[in-house]
């Protein structure tokens, strides 16, 4: 459980010592928030946070927010004023049920305390239930002090999950079959439900190329023969000639949220197959043809028995051209370094299970492009409400769910310096982490944005503080890289210090019009 103690939630507090729950005091509710989305996200499980009421509320709320439309599991609780001056004027007290209620699944105030077991249990079983998403409860301060009868949390039941109709299952296989040049898109429900093998099994049955979206990096390993590769930019990258030539998409688990389906079927006349756990959302171009709902792993394995075998087409090329672009800046010892050659030098540092969290922000968009993830959840990404700050917390999370895998919070200067404050919070728990920022004193996704619309930025430009100071004033490590030749050798340095260690890489992001450019001319190379 993540937060920060206040004046309306000391008794919560106080309970805590007599239990076995684990509390992590972090420096900002918004640090707890991250930490308890991404700590849902890796675990399947909810994460906890916890604040106080107005301001400690109101600063859950983009954690809370993030985790929602990241379909991560968490359940937030926030301390209130007394019941008895709610009807009024009082002070820090907001309405908190309709202010979380429009970013989360389940919003809700405990007005008595004996129906507290039946709240929290269903909050968490809101919260995990498909699609997982942020519950939260308001606690008022004297139902929080009441004194009542010991009670025993409700038992958590775990009812089977309903199997894929037979009948769907044919039909889906039935298009498959007769399809010449299919291509599956996978979102981050196939990793939810925890049916990446599957995915690979299926795919490799059949015969189908992949591309997955920034959270589904991993679903299926990036250096497979049918991997290709990530798509989300908005941009015509090698894989959307893949999905433009496809003559069926097959969605399985995706999450319209991250990638909407006007910008990979913009004259809404693909054929699209859906499988998932949840009914297709409504949308002029994401006309389903045939879908199936249920158990991921099943559906996938019960279609993979009724459909044929494809040949190779046009798209199965497209690896081998995405694989070669990838190996590109390998070499290269241009400085400041391209955002190219720094994911390269990531991905040699860190062994295949080590978990990447990558913030938001030019590097992001390089992050997914670039890194190649070979299991699931080692690169996350948060692409629904995609909030910078997320870095750090969420590695913080990934240690503590994983503490035997390394960690690194992939951050621009501006993203880290949203959240900076939770570097103690890893000092103080000993936590072993690497925090990587791409340092170029600006807004970078901004300023690729505005000279993308306008030819022109404004406003984007900054100054930092100097990052190695920084990290030492923590009792951390800092590095600096002075040139290109140093940074594979001074992440695997970081990663061996057994303490927070960051590293300040200044980065050339003329790269990122110069991409801009060469996705304008790219000719499909199929």
């Amino acid at each position: 459980m993540f937060g920060v103690p206040g004046e309306e939630n000391i008794d919560v507090m106080d309970a805590l010592i007599d239990s076995k729950i684990k509390f992590v005091t972090t420096r900002h509710e918004q640090g707890a928030a991250f930490i308890a989305d991404v700590y849902g996200r890796l675990t399947g499980r909810a994460g906890v946070c916890l604040s106080t009421l107005g301001p400690g509320a109101t600063n859950l709320v983009t954690g809370v927010a993030d985790a929602n439309m990241d379909r991560a599991p968490i359940v937030a609780i926030a301390g209130q004023g007394s019941t008895d001056r709610m009807h009024k004027e009082s002070h820090q007290i907001l309405d908190l049920v309709n202010l979380f209620d429009p970013i989360s699944k389940y919003s809700t105030q405990i007005r008595e305390p004996e129906i507290i077991p039946e709240i929290v249990r269903k909050a968490f079983k809101t919260a995990e239930a498909k699609k997982p998403g942020c519950s939260f409860i308001d606690l008022p301060e004297n139902i929080a002090s009441t004194d009542i009868p010991d009670m025993e949390p409700l038992r958590k039941q775990s009812p089977q999950p309903p199997t894929a109709p037979v009948g769907k299952c044919a039909a889906v296989a039935a298009l498959i079959t007769d399809a010449m040049a299919p291509v599956i898109m996978v979102g981050n429900g196939i990793i939810r439900d925890g049916a990446s093998e599957a995915l690979v099994d299926f795919a490799e049955k059949l015969n189908i190329p992949v591309a997955t979206t920034f959270m589904a990096k991993g679903a299926m390993p990036q250096s497979h023969s049918l991997s290709l590769g990530t798509i989300g930019l908005k941009a015509k990258d090698y894989v959307s000639f893949g999905v433009e030539a496809a003559d069926l998409v097959i969605c399985i688990g995706v999450d319209m949220v991250e990638y909407h389906p006007a910008l990979w079927n913009p004259n809404r006349d693909k054929r699209i197959i859906h499988i998932d756990d949840s009914p297709a959302e409504v949308d002029a171009h994401y006309i389903v043809e045939a879908g199936v709902i249920g158990v991921l792993g099943d559906s996938l394995e019960r279609i993979a028995q009724k459909a044929r075998r494809r040949p190779d087409s046009e798209i199965h090329k497209l690896h081998t051209v995405i694989q070669s672009e990838m190996a590109e800046h390998a070499q290269d010892t241009e400085f400041p370094v391209k955002p190219q050659k720094i994911v390269r030098d990531l991905r040699n540092a860190l062994e295949e299970d080590d978990i990447v969290i990558s913030d938001v922000g030019a590097h992001k968009m390089w992050m997914a492009r670039m890194y190649q993830a070979e299991a699931p959840n080692t690169c996350i990404i948060s692409n629904g409400f995609a909030s910078m700050g997320i870095a750090l917390p969420g590695a913080i999370a990934a240690k503590l769910a994983y503490p035997d895998r390394k960690a690194v919070a992939v951050c621009g200067d501006a993203g880290f310096m949203m959240n900076n404050q939770e570097i103690e919070t890893a000092m103080r728990l000993g936590l072993d982490l690497v925090i990587l920022i791409f340092n170029d004193s600006k807004y970078g996704l901004i300023e690729w944005h505005m000279d993308r619309h306008f030819g022109r930025n404004t406003q984007v430009d900054f100054t930092n503080p100097d990052f190695v100071k920084f990290a030492e004033s923590f009792g951390a490590k800092g590095y600096r890289v002075e040139k290109t030749e140093d940074l594979l050798p001074t992440l695997q340095t970081a990663l061996g210090d057994g303490t927070v260690s960051i590293i300040d890489c200044p980065v050339d992001y003329r790269e990122n019009m110069k991409l801009t450019a060469k996705l304008k001319s790219l000719a499909s190379p199929i």
